[in-house]
């Protein structure tokens, strides 16, 4: 078959871009790479049938451990994809910063980001992304181990053993979740029920960083990370003031157990 001036020009074009894309695809490193996305349940390190039964461990050092030992690589994998997050974050504004236009993939990414993160901007540039980052950030491991420990009582509470729920997480819609056997009359809301302990933790994890009444835990990490020091449990605990009715009572209760059960939490 002869191929034409045309014919020649369209085939010729179509290596081109075949080659382009290829290149693309197994040379040039693409911004999904960097940004992880938010975590669905096969991604859980936990799984529900596994979950021991904390109820019937009497011993209770040795609660205690199986309790840590089983919650920990669940909240260590919710901090690794936050923290993948909070990397595209930074490369965004380092490369805002360097007057580099924002890619397709980017602002795609970043509309999830916002999105998920409840954080409304107008457009994207360096002034309206950069306080992004106080809510992108991770939550210490053994803050969120404590406070599901006395959420939960090390685990056997009714909420953690039928909805996986070990932060006291509400929900507002009838059926989803666990009706309080203490609600009062007229209160509509449930305990929010999860597939999964992971589910929880992600769940908890994301109020933290959203939720305006955590904005000074918020305030307390960005002003921490601005001094170039790692966020303790013992410093963010106060940002929780605002958590349970109890207030000050509460962050107190939370202090002195992490004080009771540092060798527990030694690592983490």
């Amino acid at each position: 078959m002869r191929t034409g001036r045309i014919g020649k020009f369209t085939l010729g074009l179509g290596v081109v871009i075949i080659s382009i894309m290829l290149i693309r695809v197994w040379l040039v490193p693409t911004i999904e790479n960097i940004l992880v996305e938010t975590p669905e349940i096969e991604q859980n390190q936990v799984d529900e049938d596994t979950v021991p039964d904390f109820t019937a461990i009497t011993d209770i050092p040795t609660k205690k451990s199986a309790f840590f030992d089983y919650m920990s690589p669940a909240v260590n994998h919710q901090n690794a994809l936050i923290e993948k997050e909070r990397n595209f974050l930074k490369v965004v504004l380092a490369n805002l910063a360097n007057e580099q236009p924002l890619t397709n993939a980017e602002i795609f990414n970043l509309e999830k980001l916002t999105q998920k993160y409840k954080y409304t901007v107008k457009k994207f540039d360096l002034v309206t992304l950069t306080p992004l980052l106080e809510r992108v950030d991770t939550v210490p491991a053994r803050m969120v181990l404590i406070q599901a420990a006395n959420e939960t009582g090390w685990g056997s509470s009714r909420f953690a053993k039928e909805g996986n729920n070990y932060f006291g997480q509400w929900c507002f819609s009838k059926g989803c979740g666990l009706v309080p056997l203490s609600r009062k009359a007229g209160m509509n809301h449930e305990v929010a029920s999860f597939e999964t302990p992971e589910d929880s933790i992600a769940a908890y994890m994301l109020n933290l960083n959203t939720n305006s009444a955590y904005r000074l835990l918020r305030s307390i990490r960005a002003d921490l990370r601005s001094q170039g020091k790692e966020p303790a449990a013992e410093d963010l605990v106060y940002g929780l003031l605002h958590y349970s009715e109890r207030k000050d009572a509460y962050i107190d209760e939370l202090l002195e157990m992490l004080r009771h059960n540092k060798a527990y939490l030694a690592g983490l």
